[in-house]
């Protein structure tokens, strides 16, 4: 399988409007002054009129997000894995799509809360960095500490979601982000292996499960605030 082939999701991806919407729907007027790993806290939603289609640019919104993540992270992956030129700046792409997370969430969070949650995203892409060559190097030690690093850390960003939003439970968003960091260890498994068709199959299971997660999110921030979103 070539690069070629990642092409496949973009017709997905074009149905999908450009929104700069948050990655949480709730707001604050305050800064967020915790750390990394903790919750941010809870606070009066904003006062922004509710229009007739907010839940849809908010539920659109964080597909494109999501779905920015995985396409970026599969196109590292290729080329890390190819050894291609284009990796470095694939990677740099994908940690903008981490910081375009975080940015996402000033206006109800603050910027302090903004760079934390952009830290700990960065973080998950960084240690994906750190798998991807270990493996590559057949390193199991490093490994299998990058895979203790990336749990790990998948548990900070569980607290940190939970804590924003009473309906997303933190089990429930850990087991999300368990199976995205089990998926993706498969993708980057079967381009190592030459597994070439198990790739495209594990591509279309990461893409529908991110659409799952973006979905569950945006449902949680409905579910939250139904006055900004004529519920």
């Amino acid at each position: 399988m070539q690069t070629h082939k990642a092409s496949r999701c973009w017709p997905l991806l074009m149905v999908l409007a450009v929104l700069t919407v948050g990655l949480l729907g709730c707001s604050t007027t305050g800064s967020y002054t915790g750390s990394a790993s903790a919750a941010p806290p809870m606070a009066a939603m904003t006062t922004m009129a509710p229009t007739p289609d907010s839940r849809t640019a908010l539920m659109q919104g964080m597909r494109k997000l999501w779905a920015d993540h995985v396409v970026w992270t599969r196109l590292y992956i290729i080329a890390a894995v190819g050894d291609q030129p284009d990796a470095q700046p694939a990677a740099e792409r994908l940690l903008k799509n981490q910081e375009q997370i975080g940015q996402a969430i000033v206006p109800y969070y603050g910027p302090e809360a903004g760079g934390a949650l952009a830290q700990l995203l960065k973080e998950h892409i960084l240690i994906a960095v750190d798998l991807v060559q270990a493996a590559k190097a057949h390193n199991q030690a490093s490994v299998q500490d990058a895979d203790r690093r990336w749990h790990a850390n998948a548990a900070d960003i569980a607290t940190f979601l939970s804590g924003a939003n009473p309906h997303w439970p933190r089990d429930s968003v850990l087991a999300m982000m368990n199976e995205h960091l089990a998926l993706t260890t498969r993708e980057a498994m079967d381009r190592l292996n030459r597994n070439w068709s198990d790739d495209v199959v594990t591509f279309d299971s990461i893409f529908n499960q991110a659409m799952m997660m973006a979905d569950t999110l945006s449902n949680g921030i409905v579910a939250q605030f139904p006055n900004q979103f004529h519920i």
